[in-house]
């Protein structure tokens, strides 16, 4: 006895995967800001600067 079952793939709305882009990219954004923000105080504190 087989038993086939029918697989269904329902996308979210357009509007709510946009969304969730959006979402992941303002935070990746904020995350590589933050390391950026970190590396410049050790930076700082081994006495190093930009100008």
């Amino acid at each position: 006895m087989t038993d086939k079952s029918i697989v269904v793939e329902r996308h979210s709305p357009l509007w709510q995967r946009l969304g969730w882009l959006a979402l992941i990219w303002t935070a990746s954004v904020a995350v590589l800001g933050v390391a950026a923000w970190v590396m410049r105080l050790f930076m700082s504190a081994a006495g190093l600067t930009s100008h």
